[in-house]
């Protein structure tokens, strides 16, 4: 019998996880089907249960519900579930609903093993402190990154700083001082909302990529004023599509116990 599975969203139609899961079946040889369903912005738990009753065994999770799944996914939450605060795969095995957080894994894999730019004691200056950036604070500081948190409001970076400062090798600064101090950073790593909203990124003017650096905008399939910023400054730069690949190469293994080659699928994805 094939197992369904599914990303909700709204708006969802947009997602190309259909198409990435459909790959990694076929890969793999998995018998499932998935599918893309859009929610109601009042009715994502009546969705989920929905999709339980019909005896879906899973589901992506992608904006605005991630910090509603960490409510629902009550029976067990994995440890960067609770660091994300966030969740965006659920497991449904019996009556019992599972909550992961996937997206710190998926950035990691992608700027280490596609990218061959390895974290460890590297200077990493993570730009945001909203739900995308608390989903990759963990992973980057199990990678043995040192990160900095800046912030275009400083409450929120330090807040995000204080709830990880026992995790790692972690900071929280504001522009200003970026700009006075001339820090060096080994990578700098776009999670605020600007790639999505096409508003101008932060200014990082005085702010210095160290040689052989590597900018990294969380955004994919669009030129964001990020990536033009770093393409002007002659910085190496990559979006977000290899991390959509490993974050979803990673709910797959999850859920059937199989890691597909995301390699394929990235380029796949690229080509299309």
């Amino acid at each position: 019998m094939t197992d369904r599975y599914a990303v909700i969203g709204n708006p969802v139609s947009h997602s190309k996880s259909p198409q990435i899961h459909k790959m990694f079946a076929e890969q793999t040889g998995q018998d499932i089907s998935y599918e893309a369903i859009l929610a109601p912005l009042d009715g994502f738990a009546e969705t989920v249960e929905q999709l339980r009753k019909e005896g879906f065994k899973g589901c992506n999770v992608t904006v605005p519900f991630k910090f509603e799944a960490f409510g629902i996914a009550k029976h067990h939450l994995t440890d960067r579930a609770k660091g994300a605060q966030a969740v965006n795969t659920l497991k449904f095995e019996g009556g019992t609903i599972d909550g992961d957080n996937t997206d710190g894994a998926g950035l990691v894999c992608d700027i280490q093993k596609n990218h061959k730019f390895f974290l460890k004691e590297r200077r990493v200056l993570l730009m945001g402190a909203g739900g995308a950036a608390y989903g990759v604070v963990l992973p980057l500081l199990g990678a043995g990154a040192k990160l900095t948190v800046v912030n275009r409001t400083p409450s929120k970076a330090q807040q995000l700083f204080q709830t990880f400062a026992t995790q790692g090798d972690i900071t929280a600064t504001t522009y200003e001082e970026l700009k006075s101090s001339k820090q060096q950073f080994n990578m700098l790593i776009n999670a605020t909302s600007s790639g999505l909203s096409d508003d101008d990124p932060p200014d990082l003017r005085g702010t210095i990529l160290a040689e052989n650096g590597m900018a990294y905008e969380m955004v994919y399939s669009r030129e964001t004023k990020f990536r033009r910023f770093a393409n002007d400054n002659h910085m190496k730069i990559s979006d977000g599509l290899g991390m959509l690949v490993e974050q979803a190469a990673e709910s797959f293994f999850i859920w059937r116990g199989v890691r597909p080659e995301t390699a394929p699928v990235i380029t796949a994805l690229r080509l299309s």
